[in-house]
């Protein structure tokens, strides 16, 4: 067989040029979404917690302000505590399906089929088992023609050909 080598569509120096602006592109991206995390995170804060004034406030207002305090933090800290176990629980069910998922599937990796060529008679063994002793003879029902009127439609080889075929079949195993 001839090989043919395909000529390439596109450049060597085009690819890397396009690959060099792909990694700037992404660069650039990069760095706009983490100012916008940024600044993101500055407007959540400012909203969240406005400046506290204690200059003017006596003890007694400074502590009533520290167990208001504690007591958001606490409920900050409860809440970030049941969000992780719930996301603890998650990535365990994910894991057990893939699992699962592994076992259904099977563990090994299926072999690839390959073509076989087996006669009638061997299909038919494996069909009935060796205790059936049947011979199927496929020319006894084919149309008997001379040989003078093959040899000139199809040519000498052609019939040898033809004459394999039908006692063959395919059979992937």
């Amino acid at each position: 067989m001839l090989s043919i080598q395909r000529k390439p569509k596109i450049s060597a120096s085009r690819k890397l040029m396009l690959k060099s602006l792909m990694v700037t592109k992404a660069k650039e991206e990069l760095e706009q979404e983490s100012l916008d995390k940024e600044e993101e995170k500055q407007r959540y804060l400012a909203e969240r917690s406005p400046p506290l004034h204690t200059s003017s406030m006596s003890l007694a207002q400074l502590q009533d302000l520290c167990r208001e305090l504690h007591a958001k933090i606490d409920v900050v800290d409860e809440e970030r505590y049941d969000i992780e176990a719930k996301i603890m629980l998650n990535t365990r069910q994910i894991k057990d399906l893939n699992i699962k998922v592994l076992d259904l599937r099977g563990k090994f990796k299926r072999p690839n089929l390959r073509r076989v060529r087996v006669s009638a008679d061997a299909i038919l063994r494996s069909l009935l088992g060796s205790k059936h002793k049947v011979s199927m003879d496929l020319r006894a029902n084919l149309k008997s023609v001379k040989k003078e009127d093959t040899e000139k439609v199809c040519g000498e080889k052609n019939t040898q050909r033809v004459r394999e075929r039908k006692h063959t079949h395919i059979q992937y195993i």
